[in-house]
């Protein structure tokens, strides 16, 4: 990192930051107050930073229950979107500022549910990682850049309880309260880097991006699925899973605490045919309640039941190359490219003080590793990374690196057919 950044001497103790500058403002929580919450941040100047609160493992569901903004000339505000659901007012109002979002992929989708969508914005948290930041967290970054701790000990806790508690409250404005001038450190930093141009494609493409689509087979996250080998047993986890998801859903809790993973896997690779040898799977002991028992063996016999042409395939559909490690055995000269390509993308993000993965992401390094161009030319290369969508940043970066680990790949591969035919004609001779 240069001067501009590390200007902070590590021997000295970070200040913390304990209470909002104007106090803690009132939560936002009907029309009226949001009629003039709008007003003062149209009226606001410069960059407007916004965060928002979710009830990540306590709620069905990744929707905000509390949202941040600070801006200079309004001040901060509080807004419970429970009460305040329509937001597209304040999105309006804020149409031509930027954003100040730190880790923004995963606020965005929750402000967008409530009518929020920035065209502009600077993710402090994709900026420390272009910078090559090693920790990245709201609360590291504010203390290596700006020498200012944040308490994190309510990051974790129930957004949806209401009345908020003062102190979550208190929490959630000071995570605003210095976004703005973390992110115009880190714009200083990057520029003395020459990553700026980087970061910024980087966030265009994040605001122009369209909704994800649904995810196919959603089932398949499962945690331990891999455990799983057998298709019956697939179709068991995936009606589990299912039943899990309506529950979670008509009680707005979170699957987790519906059922656990664990016991989604350890029911399927189990099979039990009625109630006393589901007790006996782990996860489904004496404290499950008899009808939630009877609703997860009618699940279990659901899978049983699945039609042979039904049943889900071992692997989850993809349109990609297959997994890595089945390419020794595929195609070994594709595999060579695949380890040749990442050794070379590793040293050069290295070169560049940032992770690899922000540098290209894996997926495409492999895809165009599986199936380059006939002529993998810099050129070529860089004209199926751009079909496949990297920016044109990591396009001029790592298009040529590829190139040359193909040729080199290819070299060690033609050499070494030429090293076994020759072993072949000795032995041939010698025979």
């Amino acid at each position: 990192m240069t001067d501009a950044v590390a200007a902070i001497p590590e021997e000295a103790a970070p200040v913390p930051l304990l209470e909002p500058k104007e106090g803690i403002p009132p939560v936002v929580a009907d029309e009226r107050a949001l009629a003039d919450t709008v007003a003062a941040f149209a009226a606001g100047s410069g960059p407007v930073a916004v965060d928002a609160e979710r009830a990540s493992g306590y709620r069905y569901g990744q929707r905000a229950y509390l949202i941040q903004l600070r801006r200079a000339g309004a001040g901060s505000a509080l807004i419970d979107p429970i009460a305040c659901p329509d937001l597209s007012g304040l999105g309006a109002a804020l149409a031509d500022t930027e954003w100040v979002v730190h880790a923004a992929t995963q606020d965005l989708p929750c402000l967008a549910e409530v009518g929020m969508r920035p065209q502009r914005l600077f993710d402090t948290e994709l900026a420390g990682r272009i910078a090559g930041f090693a920790r990245v967290g709201l609360g590291p970054m504010t203390e290596s850049v700006l020498g200012l701790s944040l308490a994190k000990e309510h990051s974790a806790v129930d957004w949806s309880t209401r009345p908020l508690p003062e102190p979550w409250l208190r929490y959630a404005a000071l995570d605003v309260e210095v976004l703005v001038e973390l992110r115009d450190a880190l714009e200083q930093e990057l520029d003395a880097q020459g990553k700026l141009d980087w970061a910024l494609e980087e966030f265009a493409a994040i605001a122009a991006a369209p909704r994800p689509a649904p995810r196919t087979d959603p089932w398949r996250r499962t945690s331990q699925l891999h455990k799983v080998r057998r298709r019956r047993q697939l179709a068991v986890v995936r009606e589990l899973w299912l039943a899990r998801d309506r529950t979670a859903q008509e009680r707005d809790v979170s699957p987790g605490r519906v059922l656990s993973d664990a016991a989604i896997v350890n029911a399927a690779l189990a099979m039990p045919l009625n109630i006393a040898a589901l007790q006996g799977v782990q996860g489904f002991g004496p404290r499950v309640h008899r009808r939630q028992l009877e609703q997860w063996l009618a699940a279990v016999q659901r899978g049983r039941e699945v039609p042979e042409n039904q049943l889900p395939p071992a692997a989850a559909p993809h349109d990609g190359p297959p997994p890595p490690r089945a390419w020794a055995e595929k195609d070994p000269v594709a595999a060579a490219r695949l380890s040749g390509a990442r050794a070379a993308v590793g040293e050069l993000a290295e070169r560049h003080h940032l992770p690899a993965e922000n540098l290209i992401t894996p997926d495409l390094v492999r895809r165009v590793s599986w199936e380059p161009p006939a002529d993998a030319s810099a050129a070529n290369v860089a004209a199926v990374l751009r079909r496949l969508g990297a920016r044109q940043w990591q396009v001029d970066l790592v298009a040529p690196t590829l190139a040359a680990a193909f040729v080199e790949a290819a070299k060690a591969g033609a050499d070494a057919k030429v090293g076994t035919e020759t072993k072949a004609g000795t032995a041939a001779q010698q025979g």
